[in-house]
């Protein structure tokens, strides 16, 4: 059992963002989590997160409801990398991925002899070993994205959520992204704004619109050439499959929202 949300629903100045989504996240596997700006996507994360609470419905971790579980005990689970990050200290590389450590640690306690060894693991995992010495704010965005990712990595979670982590990136540093997400041994929810970038990265997508959920499943069965024009109002070929079997979404024209 993993992390999981049953029927959840959210509302935000009286509108509904969420309505009565559910979806459990595959052991292992790579889940894209679509859908148009304002679809819920960033919501449903922090409530998988438990950074918010829904207004109903319930999130469950290994099957218990997540608001029972104590804050500290979530995050040695549950790892979170938002769209962007920022810090006016000056942090190193290796102090940013040290930040991980925190819910492994006592208020007050110093650093126990094997966190550094998770600190070195994060950093080459992701290819910064090398970096980590350098300030934070000297880092391209693909890099500062890179250590956060590290960062997650050094809480040696279970489940890693992260938020639309490829915006601003350029192409190279977008694919080079995906890769590593897609090989970490751990279970990933990633919401994304490409359509082909999920296609050919995630084992499992879920779609969302106006705060519902329309379908989940494969890349295939997900991505239709129908779905697409009904939620994106775009007018798209689904294309043959590329060398390892996935989707090649081609866009054609404008449509209309149904």
């Amino acid at each position: 059992m993993t992390l999981e949300a049953d029927r959840v629903s959210r509302t935000a100045d009286g509108r509904l963002i969420l309505d009565g989504v559910s979806l459990g996240l595959r052991p292992g596997a790579v889940t894209g989590l679509l859908g148009p700006n304002g679809s819920g996507k960033s919501t449903l994360l922090r409530l998988l997160a438990g950074v918010l609470a829904p207004a109903s419905g319930v999130v469950t971790l290994d099957g218990d409801p997540l608001h029972g579980l104590h804050r500290r005990d979530v995050a040695r689970r549950v790892a979170v990398v938002e769209q962007q990050a920022d810090t006016l200290v000056e942090l190193t590389v290796a102090d940013v991925v040290r930040l991980g450590r925190i819910p492994h640690r006592r208020a007050w306690a110093p650093a126990a002899p094997g966190e550094e060894k998770a600190v070195q693991a994060a950093l080459e995992r992701t290819g910064l070993a090398d970096r980590a010495g350098q300030p934070w704010r000297t880092l391209s965005g693909g890099e500062r994205q890179r250590v956060q990712i590290a960062r997650a990595l050094a809480q040696e979670p279970r489940e890693l959520l992260l938020d639309e982590p490829t915006n601003h990136l350029d192409i190279q540093h977008q694919l080079d992204l995906l890769e590593l997400v897609a090989e970490l041994p751990v279970t990933c929810l990633v919401a994304l704004h490409d359509l082909n970038l999920a296609a050919m990265y995630c084992d499992h997508v879920v779609l969302l619109d106006r705060g519902r959920l329309v379908a989940q499943g494969t890349p295939w069965e997900v991505l239709t050439e129908g779905r697409i024009a009904d939620v994106y109002g775009v007018r798209a070929v689904v294309g043959d499959p590329d060398a390892n079997g996935r989707p090649h979404i081609r866009v054609v024209g404008i449509g209309a929202r149904r």
